[in-house]
This record gives structure tokens, C-alpha cells and sequence, in this order.
């Protein structure tokens, strides 16, 4: 620790700390423009200039290291003339339309000026104009080059954090002007960072641009709904009306960084396509009735059903006060343990559980991305969870974490990585085993004895024995560092390999804690909410607290405590949920807030299934394509307009406010809960969100000790519930035989995440095409262009989109997102095949309008 005195105050700080940040210790005010507490200083501003005894010259506080000993004045006559005059400078070519500016009320140039500026301008020149109008760089992103002040943030936010490197400067001194390459962005992520650390009103956001003022808004603090890294939101409204996203530095994972998902997206709640009314079905159509009438419809409904079985499906986005209190639904009033939280896969739970139990750790995202290494496993986080992937990079470039790739997808964060491995879908068990082959070849003296033995033949071969290229090198990376971080992307839960793949992870994880590595893993969801889902117990064979339901003592205390029983046999998870219908043995399926008919890998086999059940239950905000297949639709309310919270990756467990009201005749999806178990003759009690809380805090154990008042503007972690790790290795899979055709593979895309967002009329203006995405070489060898139009067809069906060649794509897959509804990308593949094999054929010229302009309609 080194001593300072600023302004006749003395502090200890940590060596490398600054004078800035040893002033703001103190409430001592110093002025800055330039200054991004995430990123190096620049000391270009020169704002933050300050005295200091023993030199001659006026210091930036920003750039200046504490000595020991260090005294500082940071307000004295010549400190403020100094500053006035930086002002006098910045206001001599800045526009005085503070009147009309988006960010007059919040600018900090408005706020320095009425603080540390001059009273009356020394300067009388003509400004210097750039542009006589602003520039649309993008369509959420317009920018007014006169007013910029050259800080440099947006450049650096850009660039360093982002890793876009969309914006960057041209010319120098008083010329100096902010650009995007040609006047345009077209290497953006529309991400809207840039907008966020403008001090001024130089980068605007077009969709906020002229809507209003930041005093006629009211500001609510929330969570992001679109993935599973759990940024925070300040969501502003007025009048009841969504208006705009900010987010604050000083809170949240995200530390004021939002994707274009986050900042541009949320405009979903208000989507036209929300349901206003109950509706039951009537010759063969959906017709709008009051809640009185779907109440005595859906009470005769389920009485016509009583005895046959029952099953739920429920969206890893809801909170989790809904989701615990729907499995509770699901288990005391339709006597079922069939439910399931996710439309996607089927979840291998019994592999995952115990992995979860034994490793998972529940620990700031910043913490664990700070070991020596940290394994990336599968997915595509520029994609999936891109705030996650802006806090690897500033790990990396930081704090030299040593990042490593194994992945069939490229992502932007390659080009950070010390070592990365491509991999075919499904081919990440066999690595993984190589991998570990090579950690114990290589130091298998520093193992006893009878721990090899144990191991015997589960551990599988190196890589240089088995062809596979690459393992060597992560072996050979993971064995230097002293501690290890291993991030799994939930994108191998779509492979029939998944199980196989996460016991390899677990083999993995027990030779580096053999080894005496420091150990922490996580998961990086694309959903808000799965592992509070997880957690809550939307699973088939899961109570709360991810504990068995063949658990005698366990359900028993559950079901006193709920006052009810709760059958002891496991359930079935979606597969065998989808199966039963088709077999005519599914009485009532309950779906709330999920689309299992454009989601689950088979459309023509959900389509059958949800068609064969009995009663169809459709809970939802919005009118999906499972929703049109219902008996009874229930509108519920939306993201924004019921309280509750989210658990995140990390396990963090935040607070999801409430900033609308719930629109048309929707009602809270416990209320609606409430509702359904009355027509059961069944009470849920606690029935509000703040009670529902505390009884998770008290029933399930990693939420033991929390409490509403206690989840402050960071929220709190859940706590890991020590679990001896299973001392069983698996054996290794086969190496999977190379494919001879093109392989489909699909998941999430930048500017999309699932099919909520697609109800963003703002993001649908910045996301691409409907696209397929294939490797340079693959596509000179079918003779294709980027930019074709071009027909993916499979054994299922086939689909018509835009081709996008990718320079860094591995030769024989096809990519096509997820996210596009109209593509029906789901009727290509097959229930428990993944990757599909297909054939990519240009579209012939003839045929290429009418067929683009049906996909499009949904035909």
C-alpha cells in the first residue's frame, strides 16, 4: 500500500492505483472526458489535470501513478484556469444546439461547462463545420460530426471492447473528425456502445432520436431478457410507453455494455402480435371469448380429461417465482412430473446434474475469466452471449488469460485466443478425450498410482495417435496454467453426442483438480433464465435445488410443506412428452410462454404431436405458431410487465422490474397459474411473486439466506451446495467417421436470440437476411457466389436463403440461423440427427422471386 494526500486528505491505496481513482476514493472531484474506467488511460482531454508537490507541470490525474508519500492539489486558481480555458477550446467549434440535441439534459460538456467553464467566450472566429446535416451511419446509429469533441471514447469502446473496429478517426489536430470507414458501418454490431460513452450528443440512437426528454422519462432498473449473461437495463418510459435502453456502469455484469439485442430490442413488448383476448377453439378456428367463458370451457375440458396423463412446457425467459410456481402446478394439481424447460433438446439431466453439482461455480463472471486459462467449449459467444465475449477479450488483453477454442463455429473471439481447435458437430467428446490423454501423458508421474489404475482404459488416446489435430496444443496449454476456467457453451446440449460430450468435460475437470488446478466452470446459457429454470425444477426427473425426485425424504418435505402430494415416479422430459401424444396417450399439455413447433428439430413431428394431445394449453403473450395450434389460448403478460428474477450464468440471481402495464386483456402468469388450479379445485399457496421468493429461499438450498431487500443493484449469488465430485471416469466415445457431405448446423445469430427478438421491429431493420453461411472453399466448389440465392434441401424438406461465405467457416458445414420463423428451419431436420446432411444448389433465376417471396410469407 502507497500513502496520498489530495486537497489535505490522506488515503492508503494499492500500488498502480492512480491519482484519479485515489481522488474519487475520497469524494474528490475531478473532471474527465477522456477517462473510461474499463480501458487504459489516454490523458488526451486534459481535463483531469491536477498540482502535484515536487514537479513543475500540471499532471493528468488519470495517467499518474501514486507514489508513497504523494501530496496533490486537485482544485487551485491555476487547476481552474486551466480547465476553463480546455472548455473555452472545446466550445469554440462545439454548436450551441443544446435546444434540439437528443442529449441535452444528460450531456456532460453542458454539465462541465456550467461547473468549471468560462462565464463568456474568449473566441470569435466562425465554427469549424464538418457536415451541414447529421449522418445516418447506420439505421440506429446517426451521427453529428460538429459536436464531437474528440475524446476518443467511441473509437476505443469500439475497437477494444467490442472488438468491431467499425469506427476510427481521420485527419488530426482541431481537423480531427469520427468516422465509420467510407461514412458508413458496415462492420458494426450495432451494439450502440458508442452512443452509450458519447459525452455529447455526437452519436445518437436513431430509434430514441426526438422522442423525448431524459427528465420526461421514468427510468426503471431491470435485467435483459435475451440471454443468459444477465446484463443490467435501465429501461425508460413515458407515459407507459417504451422509450429507450441505457445501462450504468457502477452495476450489473456488464459494467454499462449492452449488445444490439439489449440496447435495440426490448421495443418487443410492444409487437402487434400480441394476444388481446382468451380464445378457445370453434370449428376448427380460434375465437376470442371473455375470461368467464374460457374459465367454464377449460373447467369441462379438464374434467373430460381427468386420468389420463398430463404434461407441461414452460420458457427458460419466464422468472423464476413462475417457474417454480409452475412446476409446482404441474406436480400437485395434473399430478405430473412430465415438465420440461426447454423446446429445443432433450436435456441428458442425468450427466448434467451431477457435473453441475460437483463443478458449477456460482462466482462472478470477472473472477473465474481471471485463471491462467479459461476453455472455451462449443457455441459461438460473439454470437450467443456477446457482453460475455467483450469481458473475455478485456481479460485477455488485460490480464494475459490464456484463451482457448474448441468449437465446430468460428467466432470473433478467435482471434484473441492463444490456441483454436475446430472441431466437427458432435466431434467435441472425442477432443476433449485426446485432450486429457495428453494432460496425463504428460505429467502422469505427478498422479498416484492407484489413480491411473482407476482410470484404466477411460482415458481415451493422444491426438497424435487418433488423427485428430489440435488437443496437443490445449493439453500442452492447460497444463502450464495453475488454474482453469472451462466456459460450455449450452449450443452441444443439440447434439445426439451431447451426453458423451459433457461426460468427457467432467473427465476433463477430475484430471485438472488431480492435477492441483485451480477449478471453476460455467455455462454460458443463450437464455435468460435456464439455469434459474434449472434451479426452480422445470425438469422431469429434478425437484427444486436440482435434487431427484425418486428422493423419498426430499419430495416428502416438498409436499408437506406445499401441502400436497407429488408423485414419486420421474416424468418425461420433451421427446418422450411429444411421443406420448403422438401415441394418443397425452390427455392435457400445458405450454406457457415457449414454441416448441418452430423450436424442437422436427416440425412435421411436433405438428403431429401437439394436434394428438387432447387438450392443448397455450399460456403466451405473443400469438406463436404452437399457439395456433391450441384448444385454449391464455394471454399472459409480457417481459416488462410482472415482477420477479432471473438467475444468470454466473448464478446471480437480479431483480426484473416491472416498467408497463400488461397489455389488452393479459393477465400475470401467476395469476393465470392461480386461475387453472382453481378449476382443479386446488389452491396455490403463496400465490405473489415476493412470497413465492421466500419460499424458495427457504425450500431450495443454493437460495438459502436471500431475500428481496437483499438483491441490491448487483443483485446476490446463489451458493454451490458442496457436492462430492463422482470419482467415475468415462470412457472415451469412438472418433466419430469423417461426414462425405455438407452438414446443417444452426443455433443463434448477433442480431437475433430465439424468436422473441424477432418481434423487434428495430432489430429486423439492422439483423441480415435470412442467410447460409458456408466455408470459401465449399462454395468455389458447387460454383456459388456470395450473395446467391441458394436452396438447402434435406431428406425432411428444404429451405431458400441468401448465401453468406465466411473466409474463416470449416469446410463442410452449412450454418443457417435458428431465428428466422418464416424459414421453418426446424422441417429440414430430424429428431435426434444432428448436424443434417443437405445439399446447397443455386436458385434457378426463374424461380427465385416467387420462392423467396413465399418462404417469406410462410408458406
Amino acid at each position: 500500500m502507497v500513502s496520498i494526500t489530495i486537497d489535505g486528505q490522506t488515503l492508503d491505496v494499492e500500488a498502480g492505483s492512480t491519482v484519479l481513482q485515489a481522488a474519487r476514493r475520497l469524494g474528490i472531484d475531478i473532471p474527465t472526458f477522456c477517462y473510461l474506467k474499463r480501458l487504459p488511460p489516454l490523458a488526451s482531454c486534459r481535463m483531469c489535470l491536477v498540482e502535484i508537490e515536487g514537479q513543475r507541470r500540471l499532471q493528468p490525474s488519470c495517467a499518474t501513478a501514486v507514489t508513497d508519500g504523494m501530496v496533490v492539489r486537485a482544485n487551485t486558481p491555476l487547476i481552474e484556469e486551466t480547465r476553463s480555458s480546455m472548455l473555452d477550446m472545446l466550445l469554440a467549434n462545439h454548436p450551441l444546439d443544446c435546444p434540439i440535441c437528443d442529449k441535452g439534459g444528460e450531456c456532460e460538456l453542458q454539465n462541465m461547462v456550467m461547473a468549471y467553464g468560462p462565464r463568456e467566450s474568449r473566441f470569435r472566429d466562425d465554427k469549424r463545420v464538418f457536415h451541414s446535416e447529421d449522418i445516418r451511419l447506420s439505421p440506429v446509429i446517426i451521427m453529428n460530426v460538429n459536436r464531437c469533441i474528440q475524446c476518443q471514447r467511441c473509437v476505443r469502446m469500439c475497437e477494444e471492447v467490442v472488438g468491431a473496429v467499425a469506427l476510427g478517426t481521420v485527419e488530426k489536430g482541431m481537423d480531427t473528425a469520427v468516422t465509420g470507414f467510407e461514412g458508413s458501418l458496415a462492420g458494426c454490431d450495432q451494439c450502440g456502445n458508442c452512443v452509450e460513452v458519447c459525452p455529447v450528443g455526437a452519436l445518437m440512437s436513431f430509434p430514441y432520436r426526438y422522442k423525448a426528454r431524459p427528465w420526461d422519462l421514468t427510468e426503471t432498473d431491470t435485467v435483459c431478457p435475451h440471454c443468459g449473461t444477465g446484463c443490467q437495463l435501465t429501461v425508460g418510459t413515458r407515459k407507459g410507453e417504451f422509450m429507450r435502453v441505457r445501462s450504468k456502469w457502477d452495476e450489473g455484469v456488464n459494467r454499462e455494455t449492452l449488445c444490439v439485442r439489449g440496447r435495440f430490442g426490448l421495443d418487443f413488448v410492444a409487437s402487434r402480435d400480441r394476444i388481446k383476448r382468451p380464445m378457445i377453439r370453434h370449428d376448427g378456428a380460434l375465437v376470442p371469448v371473455s375470461w368467464d367463458e374460457v374459465g367454464d370451457y377449460l373447467r369441462r375440458r379438464l374434467s373430460a380429461v381427468e386420468g389420463k396423463a398430463a404434461a407441461g412446457l414452460a420458457s427458460p425467459r419466464l422468472p423464476n417465482e413462475i417457474l417454480y410456481q409452475f412446476q409446482k402446478l404441474m406436480r400437485t394439481a395434473f399430478r405430473t412430473n412430465s415438465i420440461d424447460c426447454s423446446s429445443r433438446w432433450s436435456t441428458p439431466f442425468d450427466t448434467l446434474g451431477p457435473l453441475m453439482a460437483a463443478f458449477n461455480s456460482r462466482a462472478p463472471l470477472d473472477e473465474v475469466i481471471g485463471n491462467d486459462c479459461v476453455l472455451v467449449v462449443g457455441g459461438n459467444v460473439t454470437e450467443e452471449n456477446p457482453v460475455t465475449e467483450y469481458l473475455l477479450r478485456d481479460s485477455v488483453r488485460r490480464r494475459q488469460t490464456g484463451l482457448l477454442m474448441l468449437s465446430a463455429r468460428p467466432s470473433r473471439l478467435d482471434a484473441d485466443a492463444r490456441v483454436v481447435v475446430r472441431v466437427p458437430p458432435g466431434g467435441e467428446a472425442t477432443s476433449l478425450a485426446a485432450v486429457e490423454a495428453g494432460l496425463v501423458a504428460a505429467v502422469g508421474e505427478a498422479l498416484p498410482g492407484n489413480v491411473l489404475a482407476g482410470m484404466g482404459a477411460t482415458i481415451g488416446k493422444p491426438a497424435a495417435e487418433t488423427g485428430i489435430d489440435g488437443p496437443d496444443r490445449l493439453a500442452a496449454a492447460l497444463k502450464e496454467g495453475r488454474s482453469v476456467t472451462v466456459l460450455v457453451s449450452v449450443d452441444l446440449l443439440r447434439s445426439p453426442e451431447a451426453r458423451a460430450t459433457l461426460q468427457q468435460i467432467n473427465n476433463l475437470l477430475h484430471v485438472l483438480q488431480l492435477l492441483g488446478k485451480g477449478l471453476a466452470m460455467q455455462f454460458l446459457f443463450d437464455r435468460a433464465n435456464q439455469m434459474g429454470a434449472w434451479d426452480m425444477g422445470v425438469l422431469p426427473t429434478a425437484l427444486p435445488g436440482l435434487r431427484a425426485v425418486a428422493d423419498d425424504v426430499l419430495r416428502t418435505a416438498l409436499a408437506r410443506n406445499w401441502g400436497a402430494e407429488i408423485p414419486s415416479e420421474p416424468g418425461a422430459d420433451i421427446d418422450a412428452i411429444l411421443e406420448r401424444c403422438v401415441g394418443g396417450r397425452m390427455g392435457a399439455l400445458y405450454i406457457v410462454a415457449t414454441d416448441p413447433l418452430i423450436a424442437y428439430p422436427d416440425r412435421d413431428f411436433v405438428a403431429r404431436a401437439l394436434g394428438a394431445a387432447d387438450l392443448l394449453i397455450v399460456q403466451d403473450a405473443f400469438l406463436t405458431d404452437t399457439a395456433g395450434l391450441a384448444e385454449v389460448v391464455l394471454p399472459a403478460a409480457g417481459y416488462g410487465e410482472e415482477t420477479g428474477t432471473f438467475t444468470n450464468n454466473e448464478g446471480r440471481v437480479q431483480k426484473v422490474r416491472k416498467f408497463r402495464e400488461p397489455a389488452f386483456e393479459a393477465r400475470s402468469n401467476l395469476a393465470i397459474f392461480d386461475f387453472v388450479a382453481a378449476l382443479r379445485n386446488q389452491a396455490l399457496r403463496p400465490s405473489t411473486q415476493g412470497e413465492i421468493f421466500d419460499e424458495i429461499a427457504r425450500l431450495v438450498p443454493a437460495y438459502q439466506g436471500l431475500s428481496q431487500d437483499g438483491l441490491g443493484a448487483d443483485g446476490a449469488f446463489t451458493r454451490a451446495v458442496p457436492t462430492a465430485p463422482a470419482a467415475r471416469f468415462f470412457a472415451p466415445p469412438p472418433v466419430p467417421p469423417a461426414a462425405d457431405r455438407l452438414m446443417l448446423i444452426n443455433g443463434d445469430c448477433l442480431f437475433h436470440n430465439g424468436y422473441l427478438s424477432e418481434r423487434s421491429d428495430i432489430l429486423n431493420t439492422v439483423a441480415n437476411d435470412p442467410y447460409v453461411a458456408m466455408s470459401a472453399q465449399d462454395t468455389a466448389q458447387l460454383g456459388l457466389s456470395d450473395g446467391d440465392q441458394v436452396i438447402v434441401r434435406s431428406a425432411q424438406g428444404e429451405l431458400t436463403a441468401q448465401l453468406k461465405v465466411d473466409g474463416r467457416f470449416p469446410k463442410g458445414l452449412v450454418f443457417v440461423p435458428e431465428n428466422y420463423r418464416a424459414l421453418r428451419l426446424n422441417g429440414l431436420m430430424r429428431r435426434g440427427e444432428y448436424p443434417c446432411p443437405v445439399e446447397v444448389k443455386k436458385v434457378h433465376a426463374t424461380l427465385e422471386v416467387d420462392r423467396t417471396t413465399r418462404i417469406w410469407r410462410g408458406v
